[in-house]
């Protein structure tokens, strides 16, 4: 049989049952489902801590990479390990961990610690109260022990069942007496943890140093992991239409938090609609490589965090259905160079060249500078209606035009 203290040991059987209890947690491979497992390298905040709120058993955690970034997931996956059932839960991690070293610099403030001392004061002023009843017992337990003494050593000799029937009664009243005196060491033990005011001004120091140190980048995962259990029991995590999380605080203080289910990568990566409609508004002016400088210039980045470019205004515009400028263009009346050419009796080339040199306004619809013309005849220049210029009347108006741009028909 075991009596627990019934000898003086190195170690009292609270610290042996603690020392076990920690062995069992960070055992690697025994150990029973809800333990808690040492802390790791990985960024998971709550590795060891989690638990699901379907079935109760602890959470694993897996990692994806996300913009060259460690991202973790918190699992239920025993009963598909063991029974090949299906996954109990899947939730992603890095928006409950944000969230929960949010709290816990909350919890570290100052207001938070002053308030907290003063009701550790308060509790402790209750615990002197209830030792002076426990002494109070303990006195009663030594008067009825020593009215049993008394009574037994008053008692006729040759009177032995009354002697017998005291002599019981004594030896039940010191073991309340025993009963009481330990009960009283015990508490007294407990309650006399009293802060100084060396420890009060250090506690509240903590609520400086915590955030800052919480806040590092240099600061290690598993020093942040360590902190978190020391002032966590366990998180509960159930998800739903949202991502309802139960904390529960070392001492028994609970807290409950609700959080939106963060997008998949897909949605993160969309573009904004705010975006796709500049983008719409810009194409009635501007070709894909303008837009992309204008947008960058107001310094908006694409879904994906990227400045803009080209390509990604092209690929925007045609994953949702944007009109082209082209289209755009020719709905307003604009004519091709071709139509255009034709309309003046002249050759692509001569229009091309009468546009570069602002005899004619072409409105580019690509980044190759290929145009569409207007239609118009009021908005061609006074020198280009009619048909009144001739090859050698272009040459004197465009004087630096090489010979072959000039050779077109008049």
């Amino acid at each position: 049989m075991l009596i627990p203290a019934a000898h003086s040991g190195y170690l009292s059987w609270e610290d042996y049952q603690q020392n076990q209890q920690r062995l069992r947690e960070n055992a690697q491979a025994i150990g029973s489902d809800r333990r808690r497992s040492p802390t790791r390298e990985g960024p998971a905040l709550l590795q060891g801590l989690i638990l699901c709120g379907r079935c109760g058993q602890r959470m694993t955690v897996r990692y994806h990479v996300r913009h060259q970034r460690l991202c973790p997931d918190y699992v239920c996956q025993r009963e598909g390990i063991e029974h090949a059932q299906p996954v109990c839960q899947h939730v992603p991690g890095s928006g409950i961990d944000e969230a929960i070293g949010a709290l816990l610099i909350d919890a570290v403030s100052p207001v938070a610690l002053e308030v907290a001392l003063n009701v550790q004061q308060e509790l402790q002023s209750r615990l002197e109260e209830a030792d002076r009843l426990r002494l109070r017992q303990v006195e009663r337990a030594q008067y009825e022990a020593d009215l049993a003494r008394r009574r037994y050593m008053h008692v006729d000799p040759g009177n032995r069942l009354v002697a017998e029937s005291l002599e019981a009664e004594w030896n039940s009243k010191l073991r309340a007496l025993a009963e009481a005196q330990q009960e009283h060491e015990r508490q007294g033990r407990q309650d006399r943890q009293a802060l100084s005011d060396e420890q009060r001004a250090a506690i509240l120091a903590l609520a400086k140093d915590f955030p800052r140190l919480w806040r590092d980048p240099n600061t290690p995962d598993r020093e942040r992991k360590r902190m978190t259990r020391l002032l966590l029991e366990d998180v509960t995590v159930s998800r739903g239409e949202t991502i309802f999380l139960q904390i529960r605080f070392k001492g028994g203080a609970a807290m409950r938090l609700t959080l939106p289910i963060p997008p998949n990568a897909w949605q993160q990566r969309v573009t904004s609609p705010e975006i796709v409609r500049d983008i719409d508004r810009l194409l009635e002016h501007h070709t894909d490589a303008q837009i992309a400088v204008i947008l960058n210039e107001r310094g908006i980045r694409s879904g994906e965090g990227k400045r803009f470019s080209r390509t990604i205004v092209a690929r925007i515009r045609r994953d949702y259905r944007l009109t082209p400028r082209y289209d755009r263009l020719r709905a307003a009346g604009m004519l091709t160079v071709q139509e255009m050419a034709t309309a003046l009796r002249v050759t692509p080339d001569c229009v091309k060249i009468w546009n570069r040199h602002g005899l004619l306004h072409g409105y580019p619809y690509n980044d190759r500078n290929e145009c569409l013309y207007q239609a118009s005849a009021d908005n061609l220049p006074q020198k280009v209606q009619g048909h009144k210029l001739s090859e050698r009347g272009l040459a004197k108006e465009i004087t630096s035009v090489s010979a072959k741009e000039v050779q077109c028909e008049a």
